[in-house]
């Protein structure tokens, strides 16, 4: 996977503010590759301890990594099911928001 992609992801997400959370296609889009969501998750399965991975999630407010409803929960984020309660409200969309 090219580094500059995987820059640009972290960069984004960590802009990501607390309580708050984006989608692997969200964080695609706004870096220029809207078709590449799943590369975005595995850029994120591979970041620095300083980016908020845990606020990255699927568009159907579904995450994809159980163990990161503890750090949400912690945030004031409501999880129940491993969905994210008020998903729309909550949802971060850097196109819109920076």
């Amino acid at each position: 996977m090219n580094e500059l992609f995987k820059q640009q992801v972290w960069e984004i997400s960590k802009l990501i503010p607390k309580g708050r959370v984006s989608s692997y296609g969200a964080i695609a889009k706004a870096v220029g590759f809207p078709n590449h969501s799943r590369h975005v998750g595995k850029a994120m399965g591979g970041c620095p301890k300083d980016v908020p991975a845990h606020r990255v999630i699927s568009s159907s407010g579904t995450l994809s990594v159980p163990e990161f409803q503890e750090r949400l929960e912690a945030e004031g984020i409501e999880v129940e099911n491993f969905r994210i309660k008020n998903f729309k409200t909550l949802f971060w969309n850097p196109l819109e928001e920076l």
